[in-house]
C-alpha cells in the first residue's frame, strides 16, 4: 500500500493523489491518504514537506510523483 502524507486544501497533494489514482487503472495497489493537519506528531515530521508519498516506512519521493522510483518499489513490494 501506498501512502500520502497530506495537508488539507494542499494542491501539490492533489496533484499527487490524482496521477497515483490514473496510474493504478494499469497497476494494482492501494492508496491510503493520511491528513497530518492537528495531528502533533506528524505536523512535527512534515511540518511544510508534505506531499511525501511512502511504502511501508520507506519514503519514496515528495512534493511530486518520481515516478521510475515508485514503478521501481511497486515491482519490488509485489514480485
Amino acid at each position: 500500500m501506498l501512502t500520502i502524507y497530506s495537508r488539507s486544501a494542499c494542491k501539490l497533494c492533489d496533484e499527487m493523489l490524482a496521477a497515483l489514482q490514473t496510474y493504478r487503472a494499469s497497476r494494482r495497489f492501494a492508496i491510503e491518504v493520511v491528513l497530518i493537519d492537528g495531528e502533533p506528531d506528524l505536523e512535527r515530521r512534515y511540518g511544510l514537506r508534505i506531499p511525501v508519498l511512502m511504502l511501508g516506512d520507506r519514503e519514496l519521493c515528495i512534493y511530486r510523483v518520481d515516478w521510475p522510483r515508485v514503478e521501481a518499489a511497486l515491482a519490488g513490494a509485489f514480485v
